[in-house]
């Protein structure tokens, strides 16, 4: 009795694992995509000429913006 009851502990702990497995699934491409929105932004920025005085954490955190869909106005103030 105790290894059948073992079994179907097993199968649903595996079942539950798998469901989980797969709910990550779209979170992880998301993530990545920010990924890749994030450095090519910084790399963009990084190129810009306008932008040279501006540290890293500045460029990091416009970088964030814009992947997350800030939107700024078309002239930024600096000061």
């Amino acid at each position: 009795m105790s290894e059948s009851l073992q079994k179907a502990f097993f199968g649903v702990i595996a079942l539950g694992v798998s469901c989980t497995a797969i709910a990550l699934v779209p979170v992880s491409r998301q993530a990545a995509s920010w990924n890749r929105c994030f450095d090519s932004t910084v790399r963009w920025i990084n190129e810009k000429s306008d932008l040279k005085g501006w540290g890293q954490e500045a460029k990091e955190s416009l970088a964030v913006g814009v992947c997350n869909g800030a939107v700024y106005e078309p002239k930024l103030k600096t000061q």
